[in-house]
């Protein structure tokens, strides 16, 4: 009986997707869990693996788009479950040296799924019994991670492909458009890679396998060194990586690394595969440098003396021109995206002032060191940007609001959201209740959530909810810019490079330390005398921060 393979689903807003790229020729024999075709959506790319051993029968054709739940192959004499029989090669039950590592591998299609996205069972095996005390395996699925998240990255695997772990042991890291989450072990046993770093995949899709337990043994099995004569290619094709043979699988790129390969113009034997088998990954062609034309030999056609010879333009004496074509990360995406919406949905004024910082730098260098020695943590000058801010977030409400479905929601509390640049893109952890915190209070929480900004171990929760938000583009040097306002807050304050310039002090000319201020407001519930209030206020409290300390 004909088993359907039907189009699963693969996200929430995802009603359709392509046949990018059919991986089994129709009429060929594929086993179960190996991926078979590549498919396509608006979102990202799925690869889709057979529920069964049996004969691929192809129904829709390579490039089409079709719906969700949509019948698109069937599997001619699947036995769904069902282990494949042992090959005549495997050794016989009563050999001691039968190697039961290689369970599931003398197969070779069984085994690169196993390294590549599908599991080790399947394949033949030798009739000794090699399976784990525990036995079973646990399929680990992506789990939900916040409303609006139906996709993840798998940023890094922390353990590779067949490591033992123990349950609860972390062995990934995941990445979506907002934060990076640690996933952990749901049990002991060896782990079995289903989806490749890089890769992007939807909730609940599993991404890898966990096969119970050791052998019964105790231990898993060395490799035999004297296995028979009749076992000796099999075993050395479930083990290219010591004996050095090639594979089905050397030098064949995965389906990712194959569509980068192509937009590059670049052939797979000109690639060199690290992966598994010596499989081409996607990091190897992302990495993949086209390679020059060979020039022609100087003596091939000799040119005709009595004519000047025809000549191209010729490529420039030095220097490179070749382009590198990389993936946009699933943060960036997103920061693009609501940056275009700001832009386009709130009514966006920027109003600027300078600050004298001269009293606050004389202040700093008098305290610092006490202040180090006693709170442990450096006296810097976003604490006295956040305190000034929340003294003038409560004399002007409206700064400190947002428009939510046609009402303005005031908050008597500041959440200040910090601008962090992150390796992967800019992130904005919030300091909750800002203005009950000391300065020192301050100094410690915007140290330790910039440390986990920069090792990408931020939650959503802990950029999400802040009421207004301080950027601070005068690290890289910048003097003067226009914030823009980070969504559904109504206002940024954004601060710049420290300057010494000449400005009239007492009717005198004086050298002082200057920075701009740049105040991005949403014109919609802010008017212009509350933006350039509140700014000032900012100016007179940080220019006599004897008041931040009084709270006058």
């Amino acid at each position: 009986m004909a088993l359907e393979i039907k189009i699963p689903a693969v996200g929430e807003s995802i009603t359709e997707v392509t046949i990018a790229k059919w991986l089994k020729k129709d009429g060929e024999a594929v086993k179960r869990d190996e991926v078979i075709a590549e498919l396509e959506s608006d979102k990202a790319t799925f690869e889709l693996p057979a529920e069964a051993d049996g004969i691929l029968k192809i129904r829709v054709a390579e490039g089409e788009t079709i719906g969700i739940g949509t019948t698109i192959a069937e599997l001619d004499g699947a036995a769904a479950g069902t282990p494949a029989a042992p090959t005549p090669a495997a050794a016989p039950a009563s050999d001691p040296t039968a190697d039961p590592i290689n369970k599931g591998e003398e197969n070779p299609k069984a085994s690169d799924q196993a390294g590549y996205g599908g599991t080790p069972e399947g394949g033949a095996a030798p009739a000794a019994p090699a399976a784990p005390a525990t036995g079973g395996t646990t399929e680990m699925k992506i789990p939900a991670v916040g409303e609006s998240i139906t996709e993840v990255t798998v940023a890094k695997w922390l353990k590779p492909d067949g490591a033992q772990v123990e349950r609860d042991e972390v062995i990934a890291e995941l990445e979506s458009d907002k934060a990076t989450f640690e996933l952990p072990a749901e049990a002991a046993g060896t782990l079995r890679h289903a989806v490749k770093e890089g890769e992007t995949i939807s909730i609940g899709a599993t991404i890898a396998r966990i096969e119970g337990g050791v052998t019964s043994g105790g231990a898993p099995a060395a490799p035999a060194a004297t296995a028979p004569a009749a076992a000796a290619p099999t075993a050395a094709l479930a083990q290219p990586a010591a004996s050095g043979a090639a594979t089905y699988a050397t030098g064949v790129p995965s389906p990712a690394a194959g569509k980068i390969l192509g937009e590059k113009g670049i052939a797979a034997a000109d690639v060199a595969g690290t992966g598994r088998d010596g499989r081409i990954t996607k990091e190897d062609a992302q990495n993949a440098q086209a390679k020059p034309a060979a020039p022609a030999p100087a003596a091939a056609v000799p040119a005709p003396t009595t004519q000047a010879p025809v000549t191209s333009n010729p490529a420039p004496a030095g220097g490179s021109r070749e382009v590198r074509r990389e993936r946009m990360s699933n943060l960036r995406k997103t920061v693009a995206r609501r940056l275009v919406s700001v832009k386009n949905e709130t009514a966006m004024l920027t109003t600027f002032n300078e600050v004298n910082m001269q009293p606050i730098m004389d202040l700093r260098n008098k305290f610092k060191d006490k202040f180090k020695e006693k709170n442990g943590v450096g006296l810097g000058f976003m604490s006295f940007f956040t305190k000034a801010v929340c003294v003038a977030l409560k004399e002007w409400p409206a700064v400190n609001a947002q428009i939510d479905n046609g009402e303005i929601l005031y908050s008597d509390f500041c959440d200040i959201s910090i601008a962090v640049s992150a390796p992967k893109g800019l992130v904005v952890p919030v300091i909750r209740n800002a203005e009950q915190l000391s300065f020192d209070g301050i100094e410690k929480e915007v140290v330790r959530l910039a440390t986990l900004a920069r090792d990408n171990k931020l939650t959503i929760e802990q950029m999400s909810g802040g009421t207004f938000t301080i950027t601070n583009g005068g690290v890289f040097g910048s003097m003067l810019s226009t914030p823009i306002i980070n969504a559904p807050q109504s206002a940024i304050l954004g601060m710049h490079n420290i300057i010494q310039r000449p400005i009239a002090e007492n009717g005198q000319v004086v050298i002082r330390p200057m920075m701009y201020l740049a105040l991005s407001y949403d014109h919609r519930i802010i008017d212009g005398r509350e933006s350039v209030s509140f700014l000032v206020r900012v100016k007179e409290l940080l220019e006599d921060p004897t008041r931040l300390l009084l709270g006058v």
